[in-house]
């Protein structure tokens, strides 16, 4: 049986709790899928699904979110399930955290989880443009890529791909459409920076 440790992941004021062996993770086994469950609740952008197994958050999809698997792929409902997920959230959204400490298991090919592992090292607060995160892996021809994989990311709110913008700063494609995308910017913009755009 091999054994899942996990790891804390901090960069700034962006932590989030990865098994290492997810970077790279290999095509699910039917039993784990089996395990497979979701859970609804509601939030200030509207109800949120959880979807995961006992090894961690597989996804979290908005209501509307864009490229969202079918319904089929949730397994059971079960709303008691995820209560820490829907806590957690719950606290990003008050403003009492800037950091989530989930296990996190999400699905998808190597460059995929590179990317999503640069996202979530995107502090709370600040953004950064496709070109950016590029350069992060060493090859600025990539911002196309990095884009692809951006819109690809499971996990919304926690692996943070609402604080990728385009290179002038302008607001780009959200899975969850721009509206939410400009509510969660906005939640986490600082004091200071708020009122540097009143003068």
């Amino acid at each position: 049986m091999r054994h899942s440790t996990q790891v804390t992941t901090r960069t700034g004021d962006a932590t989030v709790r990865e098994h290492p062996e997810h970077l790279l993770p290999p095509e699910p086994p039917l039993e784990q899928d089996r395990a497979v469950r979701h859970a609804v609740f509601g939030s200030p952008v509207g109800d949120l699904t959880a979807v995961g197994t006992d090894e961690g958050l597989r996804a979290l999809y908005f209501d509307a979110h864009k490229r969202r698997p079918t319904g089929e792929t949730f397994g059971e409902r079960d709303d008691d399930a995820f209560e820490e997920v829907r806590v957690q959230v719950g606290e990003y959204f008050a403003g009492s955290r800037r950091e989530f400490d989930l296990a996190l298991a999400p699905v998808g090919d190597g460059f995929q989880q590179k990317v999503w592992a640069l996202l979530a090292q995107i502090p709370y607060g600040e953004t950064r443009s496709y070109g950016d995160l590029a350069l992060a892996l060493g090859d600025k021809n990539l911002a196309r890529a990095v884009g692809a994989a951006n819109g690809q990311n499971p996990l919304s709110i926690v692996v943070p791909c609402h604080r990728v913008v385009g290179a002038d700063g302008r607001l780009t494609g959200y899975a969850g459409g721009l509206e939410r995308k400009q509510f969660l910017l906005a939640l986490e913009e600082s004091d200071e920076t708020r009122a540097s755009r009143l003068f």
